[in-house]
């Protein structure tokens, strides 16, 4: 993870990589870690920063699909529900169980609840995270006292985990170093290159953080993992290739723990556009999502929709005895669903099956597309498999259902805020030891000292001021204005480290301003 030497390395390696992947979220980082444990010299390419978009957005769940079991999927439920339960085991420090009650306001709403979470414990079989039941009136309260006790006949109790998806992200980067794969951010993909049969032989690269320097980097096979983006690859390979890619929008907000008090999330289970939306305990505050927004512009940093806010407000409050006001809301994210555009016209998007999709080009280039979080590790098995299938190599086994993630501890106290280094904790604290200045305060609410960022930029690849608050330390995502107010000094801190100057500090301060201020309401 040490970013300039790998770069240093790239520039005189001439050897071909077996696989590059292109994408550093959820999907490109399952990939590499299951192209390089089965021996592949692997390569991981990233544009921007590892889950710098859709990857860090998401609801913290890692979930079968209550969703996609009411809506007959019952192969994705049960696929993720069998997911959830390996990463459970594998990333013990970033994945817990989480208890999750949806109120009911009727015998029928009672019988109908318990039955189908019944079914979801049964696809789950021996990885199920604990028994659904329907639960009394008083017990609901007891779990939610901040519910509504209007109309209110009971409640369904059921389990589904809980992660944090930029840190199991960062975690996977490491994983893939530590199995002797490279990954790198900030290089981005800008063309394809292939030899005389019209086969894919190589990729160009450009080196955002150092003038753009352009490298050529040749490879058997490329993985394009690219999300949201991946009908940009697609069109470098096949300037005529339709389009892959449905977006659909997704918006939370964080509120504080007040809320809703304790350790148990609201399911919400039938909003007015359909979907189902989350009140979620998280970093000792409070989630609230999702929508869902088709869009046709893609970015990096979608911004929320007024309507969307407004909606999440709207439903929330009808079912909190305290209704979130706009000015209660600590941050506000958007993220896009890398979703398989449908061949018929007219479907909405949340209708559109969050299975994943795998195409191969005439090219050799292999695309894959949709998924999720919780099914990361099963979509990498399957796109490694067809790779193999499509470029007529040696079929290899996968290794990855019992590998534990980089920073596994098998005692973790989720009372500690810094509960999410897993075994890297104790590294940080002997760094500390040997260097008292790192002892530095940033912020005492939030638990953020200086070795934090120094950590960051040692050993998970940290480039600039939004990596640190908005992806190492999710600040950004908990409280914005406090990332605002730290973000000066964490510049600084980083500038020493990464040996740059006060106008970078200041370029810093700057663009990390202008990016938060999406995350704030007015």
């Amino acid at each position: 993870m040490k970013r300039e030497a790998i770069v240093t390395i790239l520039k005189e390696d001439l050897k071909p990589w077996d696989v590059v992947v292109i994408g550093g979220g959820a999907t490109g980082l399952g990939a590499a870690l299951e192209a390089v444990t089965r021996g592949y010299r692997t390569l991981l390419l990233e544009q921007t920063d590892f889950a710098k978009s859709t990857s860090s957005k998401s609801t913290k769940l890692v979930h079968g699909g209550v969703r996609y079991l009411a809506q007959g999927d019952i192969a994705l439920v049960r696929e993720a529900s069998i997911e959830r339960g390996l990463l459970t085991h594998n990333a013990p420090h970033l994945v817990r169980n989480l208890a999750f009650v949806i109120p009911t306001f009727s015998l029928w709403e009672n019988f109908k609840y318990t039955i189908g979470l019944k079914m979801y414990d049964w696809l789950a079989g021996h990885l199920s995270l604990g028994k659904s039941l329907h639960i009394s009136k008083a017990a609901t309260l007891e779990r939610l006292p901040a519910l509504k006790p209007d109309r209110l006949t009971g409640g369904v109790l059921y389990h589904d985990g809980q992660f944090d998806d930029s840190r199991l992200a960062v975690n996977l980067a490491q994983t893939i170093a530590d199995k002797g794969g490279t990954v790198l951010n900030y290089m981005r993909v800008t063309g394809l290159r292939k030899d005389e049969k019209g086969k894919i032989s190589g990729v160009t690269v450009k080196d955002t953080l150092n003038g753009g320097e352009e490298l050529h980097l040749a490879t058997r096979a490329v993985i394009n993992a690219t999300g949201v983006f991946a009908d940009d690859i697609l069109e470098m390979d096949n300037p005529q290739a339709p389009r892959s890619i449905a977006a659909s929008q997704g918006v939370h907000l964080v509120l504080d723990s007040t809320f809703l008090p304790g350790h148990n999330a609201l399911m919400i289970p039938a909003t007015s556009d359909g979907r189902v939306l989350f009140v979620v305990p998280w970093h000792n505050k409070v989630v609230v999502g999702t929508t869902d927004t088709p869009v046709n512009h893609i970015s990096l940093e979608p911004r929320a929709l007024e309507a969307e806010i407004n909606f999440i407000l709207r439903t929330a409050g009808q079912y909190l005895a305290h209704q979130p006001q706009r000015s209660d809301v600590r941050s506000v994210w958007a993220g896009l669903r890398p979703l398989a555009a449908p061949k018929a016209e007219g479907h909405k998007t949340k209708e559109i099956s969050r299975s994943h999709k795998i195409m191969v080009a005439g090219s050799g280039l292999v695309t894959i597309i949709g998924g999720k979080w919780t099914t990361y590790r099963r979509m990498a098995e399957d796109v490694i498999h067809r790779l193999e299938q499509a470029l007529h190599w040696k079929e290899t086994s996968s290794v990855t259902h019992q590998l534990k993630i980089h920073g596994a501890a098998n005692v973790v106290n989720w009372d500690d805020p810094w509960y999410f280094y897993g075994s890297d904790k104790l590294h940080i604290h002997q760094m500390v030891a040997t260097q008292p200045d790192l002892q530095e305060v940033l912020s005492a609410t939030y638990h953020v000292i200086k070795a934090q960022v120094v950590w960051a930029v040692r050993e998970e690849m940290a480039r600039n001021t939004e990596d640190f608050l908005a992806r190492r330390i999710r600040l950004l995502f908990l409280d914005a204005r406090e990332a605002l107010r730290i973000a000066p000094a964490v510049a600084a801190i980083m500038a020493a480290e990464l040996n740059r100057d006060d106008q970078w500090i200041a370029d810093q301060i700057e663009s990390f301003t202008k990016e938060a201020s999406a995350y704030l309401l007015d």
